[in-house]
């Protein structure tokens, strides 16, 4: 007996393909181990849309997402389709600031994984003392741990420290990145939170070599001749998406 395909739901092209790629990006995450029981979020703009991005559903593992089931929602946080789940405040609250005041925020990012949560629970934060590390000198911003970011007021004080960065370490709390592009904050995040890892490990074993100011400016400055052409990240997340497809196609759905 032939096994039914799932039937697509109505909408334009673009959406589907910006849901589909997110979708993956859930998968490529708990593939990764950035899983978090059911909370923690990615959310990109609905493309040709004002005001309008897609979040995943409050109560499903990143695991379990796919393209249909994302929910799409207002910057006011009302729902826009007919999805049966709910949004989680904590998560809309933080990404619809971002979205609606940053016009680069195409994509963002937050995550509790144990190394981000540890470095930005740490004194200095983020030492320049890896390869990684030396990507975010001077370009990772920092906000104090306020409790659960469910309070619209607390927005103003979120912005005001990001500033110009697209990289925080939410003190207490964990990673938040963003990117004009989805692989650009993927290829973001993942450099933060190998940073981050590797943070962990030589601290565990002793006094850390720091990377000299004069050294760190050569690293960022020719970072761009070891990237693949096509855009930041651009490769790295596709690289990831085919390693999921390994295992499970059911995010296309």
């Amino acid at each position: 007996m032939a096994t039914a395909v799932p039937m697509r739901p109505a909408m334009t092209e673009a959406e589907w393909q910006a849901r589909q790629e997110l979708a993956a990006c859930y998968r490529v995450f708990d593939m990764l181990g950035w899983s978090e029981m059911i909370y923690n979020h990615i959310t990109v703009k609905v493309p040709d849309e004002d005001g309008a991005f897609l979040i995943n559903p409050f109560g499903l593992h990143f695991s379990e997402v796919t393209a249909s089931s994302l929910v799409k929602i207002d910057i006011d946080g009302n729902k826009l389709d007919d999805s049966p789940y709910p949004v989680n405040r904590a998560g809309f609250v933080q990404h619809a600031l971002f979205h609606r005041h940053l016009p680069d925020a195409h994509c963002i990012m937050h995550t509790h994984t144990t190394a981000g949560m540890a470095v930005s629970s740490l004194e200095g934060g983020l030492q320049p003392i890896n390869f990684y590390a030396c990507n975010f000198a001077g370009q990772i911003a920092y906000h104090d741990f306020e409790g659960v970011t469910v309070r619209d007021e607390e927005g103003e004080r979120l912005l005001a420290n990001l500033g110009d960065k697209r990289v925080m370490l939410l003190r207490n709390h964990g990673i938040l990145a963003m990117g004009r592009t989805l692989p650009e904050a993927f290829i973001r995040h993942w450099s933060l939170q190998r940073a981050c890892e590797i943070q962990l490990a030589t601290l565990s074993m002793g006094r850390p070599l720091t990377v000299a100011p004069e050294v760190i400016a050569v690293h960022q400055r020719d970072l761009h001749m070891a990237q693949v052409p096509g855009g930041p990240g651009a490769a790295d997340f596709a690289a990831m998406v085919r390693l999921v497809d390994r295992r499970d196609t059911s995010w296309r759905n």
